[in-house]
């Protein structure tokens, strides 16, 4: 097994579309064609982790977060991002970090923090726009049938838990082939009328080439006719945060003990109490103060994030709790995740995860 099919079974989960923009997922060091000997999994990637890989036999690391953001001009060994890449390349390990995409499927990041609580009726708090395309294509009436079944089998017409969904309509098409040509049905250099049927279907941006290919391998005609548009829909499957329900509403203070206990934490930063209790929880591992408004607009009780200021911690406004559980310790169960993707595919190759802790940030309890 090559590193290159380790980071295709990861992108069929978290497609490199949809990241964010400022965001560097995907491979930062290595060769996707060489054999991978075991894979590390792990939430940062630090010289630490690239001498445990070594020693336990694995030559390629999964992690969360990328140890490049910005562009390197130097590597010279001055900090740890720079020492890290160094000892990667010394050592030949392949470096695979999945960031945004994996917080920005509904399966992903922010579920298994749903997971740690229970929650249920989840859904992407911010879907994202931009990342849905349309496809028009036009078919003889006898084989559209075929047409539309390719273009189902790429990917194409899933719309929620819908699958398989077109719009078709019949109509005349013309062509006129030069004398060069061999067309599925008229003359060279004769303008000729069809009966023809337009198909139309939407897909997520990350599938276009394969779609694209089924189509033209489908398609009887030489020179398909086909239209592709980028929507401006959101696209409900994919996005920042989670709003989800608790089976049973709970007191403030029992949640926030709950919430302590299923994330092993050692404190909870936390606006006022409102009194009320709580059934409707939004959520977004990492640093997501930039949902707050979102979050208070679907009626959250309260919002699990971390990385929240002084100031925005105001935004709360009384009207739902604002809770900073710490950046590490929101996203701590997405190395659990990587693991049962790989080992989901990969019965029975070494995933192993990294026994190094890497969180940056200790509290002095005193």
């Amino acid at each position: 097994m090559k590193i290159k099919d380790v980071i295709a079974v990861l992108e069929q989960v978290a497609p490199p579309a949809y990241q964010e923009s400022y965001d560097n997922a995907g491979l930062l060091t290595g060769n996707a064609m060489q054999e991978c000997t075991g894979i590390l999994c792990t939430l940062d990637v630090t010289e630490a982790v690239i001498a445990e890989a070594v020693e336990r036999g694995c030559n390629m690391v999964v992690a969360h977060h990328p140890v490049i953001f910005g562009g390197l001009k130097k590597i010279t060994g001055r900090n740890y991002v720079e020492r890290t890449v160094i000892a990667a390349i010394k050592r030949d390990v392949a470096i695979y970090a999945i960031h945004t995409n994996l917080d920005n499927v509904l399966d992903g990041v922010n579920s298994r923090i749903a997971d740690r609580l229970g929650l249920t009726e989840r859904r992407i708090l911010q879907p994202k726009s931009g990342i849905l395309m349309k496809l028009y294509t036009f078919v003889p009436l006898a084989q559209a049938g075929q047409v539309r079944d390719a273009l189902f089998k790429a990917g194409a017409g899933s719309i929620g838990e819908y699958s398989e969904c077109s719009f078709n309509t019949e109509g005349t098409g013309t062509f006129r082939g030069s004398e060069q040509t061999n067309p599925f049905v008229g003359t060279p250099g004769v303008r000729h009328q069809e009966a023809e049927v337009k198909i139309e279907v939407i897909f997520p941006v990350y599938r276009q080439n394969g779609i694209v290919q089924a189509l033209t391998e489908a398609h009887p005609y030489e020179e398909p006719a086909f239209d592709i548009v980028t929507l401006s829909n959101d696209y409900q499957q994919v996005g920042s945060g989670i709003i989800a329900e608790l089976p049973e509403e709970m007191e403030e203070t029992g949640f926030l003990h709950m919430l302590k206990t299923a994330f092993q934490l050692q404190v909870i930063r936390h606006t006022p109490l409102t009194g009320r209790k709580i059934r409707k929880v939004a959520l977004c591992g990492g640093a997501g103060s930039f949902l707050t408004a979102r979050a208070m607009a679907a009626g959250a009780d309260i919002y699990i994030t971390s990385d929240v200021k002084y100031h925005e911690f105001f935004d709360a406004e009384g009207r739902m709790v604002i809770a900073d559980i710490g950046h590490w310790e929101s996203e701590q169960f997405t190395v659990e995740l990587l693991i049962d993707i790989l080992q989901a595919k990969f019965l029975t190759f070494a995933v192993l995860k990294s026994a190094i802790k890497t969180n940056p940030v200790h509290y002095f309890l005193g």
